[in-house]
């Protein structure tokens, strides 16, 4: 695959041999980075879970203390005096039936669904275009509450709630923040992730847990974690 000079410049950073220990690894990431805009820093991890098995997949949510850099476009399906709540606590699209056939006539435009539990049952029918993207309201998301819960769940949503989960090959992606972020509020937010990640791991998991770990800026060259020293992480007291 041809690559770009910067892109070769960057990669000439990264020891391939080496696994790096946590407060290396996002130096380098934000040294590594070489995008004119604001790069998102990834998270790439390979799972020692069997996915084929319901009880062994891994899934999530974290709250990251810095948030994701990231604004996101928040829709609810709600009504009555739900949807009242809703709008009130900011969130970007919010309604009933009108909104489930805005979806169906091709409306995508939003980044995370909540719904309340009368709804879900008119929701459901949504599963193979939200269900296939990672958008549809589910429990273990914790993206189903009542009405009353919303103004909380919102509120994390914009403050950096991340959720997260094995895809068919036991991989998890997801992000820890912008590399315009300090080193201490990546590792901050890399601490956090391994929390939630040691957090859910499912009593079926057997060996070894986590596999691999990989960080990497947009576009940018993964560095390679030691997966001890950063499931080891703890907050600073």
């Amino acid at each position: 695959m041809k690559v770009g000079k910067k892109y070769r410049e960057a990669n000439k950073l990264v020891d391939r041999a080496k696994e790096y220990s946590p407060a290396e690894a996002v130096a380098l990431v934000k040294k590594s980075a070489y995008t004119k805009f604001n790069s998102t820093v990834e998270l790439h991890l390979k799972m020692g879970v069997d996915v084929k098995q319901a009880d062994q997949l891994v899934r999530g949510v974290v709250l990251l203390p810095h948030g994701t850099g990231k604004s996101v476009r928040i829709l609810v399906f709600a009504e009555g005096d739900a949807e009242r709540i809703a709008r009130e606590a900011g969130a970007d699209v919010v309604g009933g039936d009108d909104l489930i056939k805005q979806i169906e006539g091709g409306l995508l435009d939003f980044d995370v669904a909540v719904a309340i539990p009368a709804i879900m049952g008119k929701v459901g029918r949504l599963g193979k275009i939200l269900g296939t993207r990672g958008l549809m309201p589910s429990p273990k998301a914790g993206t189903i509450v009542p009405p009353e819960d919303l103004p909380r769940l919102i509120k994390e949503l914009r403050l950096g709630r991340v959720e997260f989960r094995t895809d068919k090959t036991a991989g998890i992606h997801t992000i820890i923040g912008k590399t315009s972020f300090t080193e201490q509020q990546l590792l901050e937010n890399l601490t956090a992730m391994m929390e939630a990640l040691q957090r859910a791991k499912p009593a079926a998991a057997k060996g070894q847990y986590v596999k691999k770990i990989v960080m990497a800026a947009t576009m940018g060259p993964g560095i390679r974690l030691d997966v001890n020293q950063t499931l080891n992480l703890h907050p600073a007291a």
